[in-house]
């Protein structure tokens, strides 16, 4: 029983390839018997014919290999452009006033600043008065004297 024929016919009426294809091992006497492409698609529709899943390539070990950070090669030596080109002015800026207004809203909810103070503070961190967390300590601890 050669089932090469049959199979290259499902494998175009299923748009696979040849050896996605697969046979119901029961129904391998009606497989057999199909001649044409209607029988085929007869037996498709029936279930003795059916394409199996494709496998894909996984994407895991790349992944996993994303979040090893690696400590090598990061030196100064190694550094190249400007302090600017490697993280813009504006990410920078960022980064900053976050930190910034997380710290502020932390000390008002501990009760270290009331709100008239908050609103001061937290329009100065806007303004860019306010250079770093550690500046923002101090600010906070000369205001509750």
């Amino acid at each position: 029983m050669d089932l090469r024929n049959k199979r290259r016919l499902a494998s175009s009426l299923l748009h696979v390839g040849l050896y996605r294809v697969k046979f119901d091992p029961e129904s391998l006497d009606k497989i057999d018997e199909a001649i044409t492409r209607e029988g085929i698609r007869g037996l498709i529709a029936e279930g003795s014919i059916w394409a199996e899943r494709s496998k894909g390539v996984s994407r895991g070990r790349f992944r996993a290999r994303l979040h090893v950070p690696t400590k090598r090669g990061t030196g100064p030596g190694k550094k190249e452009g400007t302090k600017g080109a490697r993280a813009g002015k504006k990410r920078l800026w960022i980064l900053k006033v976050r930190a910034l207004r997380k710290r502020l809203n932390l000390a008002r909810e501990r009760g270290e600043l009331k709100d008239i103070s908050f609103r001061k503070l937290y329009m100065r961190v806007k303004g860019g008065q306010v250079r770093s967390v550690a500046h923002l300590q101090q600010i906070i601890s000369s205001e509750k004297k």
